[in-house]
């Protein structure tokens, strides 16, 4: 199955229409999802620096590790875009090994089953508003379309435990990567889908390498998210979601 398939996950959102004396003067799509390239790499390193410094005291992947994971592998990210501004965005790569272990901070395993989410950041000016669930929710329906992921896992500190089992991850253990003094746990989320996917396309005469994605189920779901963000508000919510 080509990229090609997954594609409508990143199609961008429409805005409703408009009279012609209220339309927007830019053409940019007011939400977009696509993968990102180098030319974000600067971008993307100035959400992470401010999201990670100020409560780790290091980022996950600096700049040049930025660059290297958007040269190797930048189907396995995603950036969200508001008017052609990024305020969130996912870098993954591959892995083939069933636990993370130090090279996973800097190689790309091409032939690998599981994608190692190295690092989701939301832009400060755009947290609180439940970006960080819905872009996860978004990438992981995404990986559903590459039919050769089959879980997809990452690194955290205990604190964010509680964020990602909202998403589906389940807790594999203590992860064997330190940084400094920092200690990490090891989740993983196991990717299903593809054959269902595959069986409706077929069953409405899409090519076979085609997947069918509906964009409203995506949107009532994305609503289903914000309203259960806004129900928990009062809890305390990490920097970086």
């Amino acid at each position: 199955m080509s990229l090609v398939g997954a594609l409508p996950f990143l199609k961008p959102r429409l805005s409703p229409s408009v009279s012609p004396g209220r339309q927007r003067r830019h053409t940019l799509p007011a939400s977009e999802f696509r993968p990102l390239n180098t030319q974000d790499a600067i971008s993307v390193f100035e959400i992470e620096k401010e999201a990670f410094i100020s409560v780790s005291g290091d980022c996950p992947l600096h700049l040049d590790e930025v660059r290297h994971f958007l040269t190797l592998c930048p189907e396995l990210s995603m950036g969200w875009f508001e008017e052609g501004r990024l305020v969130a965005f996912i870098i993954g790569s591959q892995w083939d090994q069933d636990r993370l272990t130090l090279d996973a901070l800097t190689l790309h395993k091409p032939k690998g089953s599981t994608v190692h989410i190295h690092v989701l950041a939301v832009h400060r000016t755009f947290r609180q508003q439940g970006k960080g669930p819905i872009l996860m929710w978004r990438y992981l329906q995404y990986l559903r379309c590459l039919p050769y992921v089959r879980r997809a896992v990452l690194m955290c500190e205990d604190f964010l435990v509680p964020f990602y089992q909202k998403s589906g991850f389940k807790v594999q253990g203590r992860c064997s990567i330190t940084v400094a003094s920092l200690t990490f746990t090891e989740m993983q989320y196991p990717v299903r889908g593809h054959a269902l996917m595959r069986r409706n396309s077929e069953a409405i005469g899409f090519p076979q390498n085609s997947v069918l994605l509906l964009e409203e189920p995506i949107q009532r779901s994305e609503s289903a998210l914000l309203l259960e963000e806004q129900t928990q508000r009062t809890e305390p919510e990490p920097a970086d979601v």
